[in-house]
C-alpha cells in the first residue's frame, strides 16, 4: 500500500517551490530584516505552544509500558508498520475534542490520545490504530517541520487548502494502514461523524451515499476552501483503500472553482468561515481606507480651489494698481457677474470689501460656510496676501493657508 496520497508530492513541490521564492524576495525586499522578525515570532511561538506542552506533561496521562500498556502496544506496533523509527512521547488527555492530534516542541514528536475517543471506542480498540497512525502520517511525512518553511505560500487559494487536504488523505492512509480489518477503520471514522455512543448503529452504505450530495456548488465552494475533505469523502476513500479498490468522488461545481480563486486560506477549516474572515478585513481595511481617501480628496479640492483664488489676487492687483481703489464685484475683475463658481468641485469664489477673496466650500455640521480667506495687505512693494482658513478642517487647507 502506498502511504502517500497521489495529490500530495505534486501539491508540495509546487508550494515549496512558491514559498522559497517568497522567503526569498522577502528577505531581499527588506534587507534581511524579516528574518528579525521571524526570529521573535518564533521566540512568541516558543513560549506559547510550551504552555500547552507543559499541561501536556502536568496534567495529561503518559503513555508507556506501565501506564496503558495496551495504548502503548499498539503505538509500538503503528510505528513499526508505518516506519516511524523515533517512537514519539503519546499523552492520554482529558478535553472537550473527540479527535487525536500529534505536536511538536524543541524538536520532539507528541502524539496526543483524547480521552473521549478511547472510552468512545472501548468495545472496539482496534479501531484507535486508525488514529495513532493517522497522527503518526503527520510525524513521519514531517507536516509539522515542513509548515512554517511553507507558510507563505500555503496561504494562497486552491493551493493552500488542497495540500492540507491531500495531507489529511494520505494520514488517512497511515491510519488504514495500522488497522486490522475494515471494520476498526469504519468505527473510528462512524465516532467522528456520528458521536461516541451513536456510531455503533451508523448505516456507514447510507453515510458513503451522502457523498453523491457533494457535487453541488455550496459544497464545492466550502471543500475547495477548507482543510479538510468531507468526511463521507474520508470515509469512501478509506474503505474502498482497505478493500484494495479505487474511489471515484463526483466532479466540483465549475463556478465554485472560480470563486475559490479569491478566498485564501486563513487555516480556519471552512470556506464559509474562510470568506467571512476576508470580508471582516476588507471590512477593517475600508474602515481605515475610505476616511482616508476621503480625506485626500477634500484635499485636492481645497488644493484647486486654492490656486484658482490666487488668480484672483492677480486680477485684484492689476485692479488695484489701476483704479487705486478695491474692487467691489468680481465683474469688476472682468470674471461675468455674480461668483466665480465650480460647480463640479462645490466651491464658489467672490471679492469682499478691502479687496477680500472669500473661496466659500461647502457649509459644516451647524450650518456655517466654510471658507478659505485671501486677505490683502498693503506694503510699500505692493499687496501682501495672507492667507487662513473660516469654519474649515485644517487638515484640508494648502500648506501656504496654515
Amino acid at each position: 500500500m502506498k502511504l502517500v496520497y497521489k495529490n500530495e508530492k505534486p501539491l508540495f513541490l509546487i508550494t515549496a517551490v512558491l514559498a522559497l521564492l517568497i522567503w526569498l524576495a522577502l528577505v531581499v525586499g527588506t534587507l534581511g530584516i524579516v528574518l528579525i522578525y521571524l526570529l521573535a515570532a518564533y521566540v512568541f511561538f516558543l513560549f506559547a505552544h510550551s504552555a500547552f506542552i507543559s499541561h501536556l506533561k502536568g496534567s495529561g496521562v503518559r503513555i508507556t509500558q506501565e501506564q496503558y500498556p495496551d495504548l502503548h502496544e499498539r503505538l509500538l506496533r503503528c510505528c513499526d508498520r508505518v516506519g516511524v523509527r523515533e517512537v514519539p512521547e503519546a499523552y492520554l488527555l482529558r478535553t472537550d475534542f473527540f479527535n487525536a492530534l500529534a505536536t511538536k516542541f524543541l524538536g520532539r514528536h507528541f502524539v496526543v490520545l483524547f480521552t473521549d475517543v478511547v472510552d468512545a471506542l472501548e468495545d472496539q480498540p482496534g479501531a484507535i490504530d486508525f488514529y495513532i497512525g493517522h497522527e503518526l502520517g503527520h510525524v513521519h511525512r514531517k507536516h509539522l517541520s515542513w509548515g512554517p518553511v511553507l507558510a507563505p505560500a500555503a496561504w494562497l487559494p486552491l493551493l493552500g487548502p488542497a495540500l492540507r487536504r491531500a495531507g489529511e488523505y494520505t494520514c488517512d492512509r497511515y491510519g488504514v494502514a495500522c488497522c486490522q480489518s475494515p471494520e476498526d477503520i469504519k468505527a473510528a471514522l462512524a465516532a467522528i461523524a456520528a458521536g461516541d455512543t451513536r456510531w455503533a448503529t451508523i448505516n456507514v452504505d447510507a453515510f458513503v451515499g451522502q457523498v453523491a450530495a457533494t457535487r453541488g456548488f455550496w459544497m464545492s465552494f466550502n471543500e475547495l476552501t477548507a482543510d479538510y475533505p468531507w468526511l463521507t469523502k474520508r470515509m469512501a476513500t478509506a474503505m474502498a483503500l482497505s478493500e484494495g479498490r479505487e474511489v471515484s468522488h463526483p466532479g466540483r461545481s465549475k463556478l465554485a472553482w472560480f470563486l475559490a480563486l479569491f478566498v485564501p486560506r486563513l487555516g480556519v477549516g471552512g470556506g464559509a468561515a474562510s470568506l467571512i474572515i476576508v470580508v471582516a478585513l476588507v471590512g477593517v481595511l475600508a474602515a481605515v481606507a475610505v476616511p482616508q481617501y476621503q480625506e485626500y480628496t477634500e484635499r485636492v479640492r481645497y488644493q484647486g480651489a486654492y490656486l484658482e483664488a490666487m488668480e484672483v489676487t492677480s486680477s485684484v492687483e492689476v485692479f488695484v494698481d489701476e483704479y487705486q481703489a478695491w474692487p467691489g464685484s468680481m465683474e469688476d475683475l472682468g470674471y461675468g457677474p455674480g461668483v466665480l463658481e465650480d460647480e463640479s468641485e462645490g466651491y464658489s469664489i467672490d471679492v469682499y470689501d478691502g479687496g477680500v477673496i472669500g473661496v466659500e466650500m461647502g457649509v459644516d455640521e451647524s450650518g456655517e460656510s466654510e471658507y478659505i480667506v485671501l486677505e490683502p495687505e498693503v506694503t510699500e512693494s505692493g499687496l501682501v496676501w495672507a492667507c487662513y482658513g473660516q469654519n474649515v478642517t485644517n487638515d484640508y487647507l494648502p500648506s501656504g493657508c496654515r
